[in-house]
């Protein structure tokens, strides 16, 4: 007797799952929470189809995927998606013994005392921004939280703080990111179809050359890099003296391509996360209250003090958690059979592990829908109730810088202003580009400068 049990899902016709992509593109929330109520935590999303994509929002069966044997997942064929913006020597575009020597490579800069070395510089970053808002006076929240995450990384990443390169690489970052940013646009990266180059004026003709501009920049820092005598302690510079196992420095090729990865998975994110953390704090008085108490017992002139903030590590937990940035982590292919939850998977499904379908299950966080800080003071999540950074082998491996630089750039602003939401208009998810960001039209006014300021932050 075979007690094997069946995928449920739905049947859609070829013209039914080109809907359905676009849906996807479109409102992705919406039928990730559609599907959940039709089918569950774990189903296909198209039975005719090969191969068999399944979506996965099971704690127990994200355990077995995350903890499962080294040679279970292939994850590099399933992030080509990503390819045009990051190139193939990515980490995250590489599997098995590479991806493992690259993370190896990549990790240290961003653990231990390295990130207190950063604190002092995402500090006077965000000052620099903030000090141009003006009382009574309106602002875009996106476009002030883009600038400090872009001018955080490129000087942590790149040790740009300043001159022709920084301007000119801010610039066409901006740009690149702008032009995939919007649903329609974003399409270019979904439908592999419509990236033909019929020139500059061709949507992925323009995508092409902003790349290529970039590309010129940054192998003309890792060029000044390797050959400056000066000692420098951005991430470049790190990596430059990294070596492997077998005593192989990183070729420029793959310099390029995990400088690049750092700058999109460190930018894009962190700039959306903030957004949305600002937003959740005005629309509750009392959370905004809680957390302004905490941040004024800040000690003296300590940029890391904020680690130790419980309130404010909350916050910013459960920001991650009501709209992760990523709605599904990596996924993974399979390449040994394996047996999940009393499924059976044969080499080559796609398991797609749902970050928003698992932060909005009722039986782990009541009222899903509701912004609470407190579940984060009342438990402890598991890494598969909890993962806006996903999971397993392919965790990010920036988490902590992440955390740190939005828990010191909220402390910092919330420090020295009250901010109010220009309009009580509720924000929803949008899409941009290939993650999920509040609306570009989210605006806060500046009603006042805050009498009592943290003396570790001004």
């Amino acid at each position: 007797m075979n007690n094997q049990k069946i995928l449920d899902g739905p049947s859609p016709s070829l013209i039914g799952r080109r809907i359905n992509m676009l849906w996807w593109i479109f409102n992705p929330l919406a039928i990730l929470e559609k599907r959940y109520q039709q089918y569950g935590d774990i189903y296909v999303i198209a039975k005719n189809t090969s191969p068999q994509v399944v979506y996965i929002s099971n704690p127990e069966a994200l355990q077995q995927i995350f903890s499962a044997p080294a040679g279970t997942f292939d994850s590099s064929g399933a992030n080509n998606v990503l390819l045009p913006l990051l190139g193939d020597r990515s980490l995250i575009l590489l599997d098995g013994a590479a991806h493992q020597r690259q993370r190896k490579l990549l990790m240290p800069p961003f653990h231990g005392d390295r990130l207190k070395t950063y604190g002092e510089t995402i500090r006077q970053i965000t000052q620099q921004v903030i000090s141009q808002w003006e009382v009574g006076k309106s602002f875009n929240v996106r476009a002030a939280m883009q600038e400090i995450s872009l001018r955080v990384i490129l000087s942590v990443v790149f040790g740009l703080d300043e001159g022709d390169r920084f301007e000119e690489l801010r610039k066409l970052l901006t740009r690149l990111l702008d032009g995939v940013g919007s649903p329609i646009s974003s399409m270019l990266l979904f439908f592999p179809s419509l990236q033909k180059d019929w020139g500059m004026w061709s949507p992925w003709g323009r995508f092409l050359r902003l790349r290529s501009q970039i590309d010129q920049i940054i192998y003309t820092q890792i060029k000044a890099r390797r050959e400056s005598d000066s000692k420098h302690d951005d991430i470049l510079s790190l990596l430059l003296d990294a070596r492997d196992e077998d005593g192989q420095p990183m070729t420029d090729k793959e310099l390029r391509d995990e400088l690049v990865t750092l700058l999109f998975a460190g930018h894009e994110t962190t700039a959306s996360a903030l957004s949305w953390a600002l937003y959740w704090i005005d629309n509750l008085p009392e959370v905004r209250e809680k957390l302004l108490q905490e941040l004024d017992t800040l000690p003296a002139a300590d940029p890391s003090a904020v680690i130790k903030l419980l309130y404010l590590n909350a916050v910013c937990c459960e920001t991650l958690r009501i709209y992760p940035i990523a709605i599904n982590t990596f996924p993974r292919i399979v390449k040994s059979p394996i047996d999940i939850m009393g499924y059976h998977f044969e080499p080559g499904t796609l398991l797609l592990p749902s970050t928003y379908l698992t932060h909005h299950r009722e039986d782990l966080y009541p009222e899903p829908k509701c912004f609470k800080p407190e579940r984060f003071l009342e438990k402890q999540f598991s890494p598969y109730e909890y993962l806006p950074f996903g999971g397993g082998n392919r965790r990010c491996i920036g988490l902590a810088f992440a955390q740190f630089e939005m828990k010191l750039v909220l402390a910092t602003i919330l420090t020295q202003y009250d901010l109010q939401l220009a309009n009580k208009t509720a924000i929803k998810p949008t899409r941009r580009g290939l993650t999920v960001a509040p609306s570009a039209h989210l605006r806060m006014v500046v009603k006042q400068l805050r009498s009592q300021k943290s003396p570790a932050l001004v």
